[in-house]
């Protein structure tokens, strides 16, 4: 099942830096943006189980995605669990990364196999190669991990054609071990005008905000939606809260409002 024991970086250097030196300087500068963000000390004592966060290119949803890191680093964890969509590759079900260690301009990361291998014992959670040689919504998370965990051990679970049921199912087991954190990865709306992107995006972020699933059905187009769906079953069945971060769109960075790609960030606990 382990065909090599590195789960190779595949998109450093396209989605976020090659180097090292220069993903530190990147993380340093969304922290000092961070720090001048007037939040309510309520907020600022919220310490997450659970985290969505964007997966596009740092420089456009890099400071939404740290922002979540800031609350989750709070959070002593054994191991991280990254939860995205499959980008590149249509399979059944879900695939774990059966490797040993996942690289990171910075250094790798542990990948906890023992307790994949007892997870998929339990869901079925398949190897499908392809489903991680080139996925980006898990990978651009490594760093961030990376830089704020050190000693926690990741595991990446990419999913395709699944129903939301089977994925919540997995998302409460894992959010029910006190050991873990979940990170689920998804972008919102892609490629429609600023106006209509906001629009859409309204009930992606009502559906969080609220932990009500039944907001997704007034538009909500986010690449990750089971993944959000699945976190948020889970989330009421646990009885968690859910308090959004931040949003913006790539016209933040671009400048470009005529197709634009929606982020946000949020953390339940």
């Amino acid at each position: 099942m382990m065909p090599d024991s590195l789960r190779k970086a595949a998109v450093a250097g396209q989605f976020y830096p090659a180097n090292c030196q220069e993903i530190t300087a990147t993380i340093k500068h969304f922290n000092q943006d961070f720090q001048k963000i007037d939040l309510s000390e309520t907020v600022k004592s919220i310490v997450p189980r659970a985290v969505i966060v964007p997966h596009a290119g740092y420089i456009y949803s890099g400071f939404t995605a740290n922002m979540a890191y800031q609350f989750l680093k709070k959070a002593k964890a054994k191991r991280i669990i990254v939860i995205g969509p499959s980008h590149h590759h249509y399979f059944k079900g879900i695939s774990g990364a059966y490797y040993e260690k996942y690289e990171t301009p910075c250094g790798d990361l542990k990948i906890d196999s023992a307790y994949l291998f007892a997870l998929s014992k339990e869901f079925n959670i398949l190897f499908e190669p392809k489903a991680h040689a080139h996925e980006h919504s898990t990978e651009v998370q490594m760093p961030f991990i990376q830089h704020y965990f050190k000693e926690s051990e990741v595991i990446e679970l990419v999913y395709s054609d699944i129903s939301v049921k089977t994925l919540a199912n997995i998302v409460y087991a894992l959010l029910s071990n006190p050991e873990n954190l979940v990170v689920i990865s998804s972008d919102l709306s892609h490629f429609h005008t600023l106006e209509r992107a906001k629009q859409l995006d309204h009930s992606c972020l009502k559906a969080i905000e609220t932990l009500d699933i039944e907001y997704f059905r007034q538009g909500c187009e986010a690449c990750g939606i089971l993944g959000i769906q699945a976190v948020i079953l889970a989330a009421n069945k646990l009885k968690l809260k859910s308090t959004l971060l931040d949003y913006r769109t790539s016209a933040d960075a671009s400048g470009d409002t005529s197709s634009v790609v929606g982020y946000l960030s949020a953390m339940l606990y």
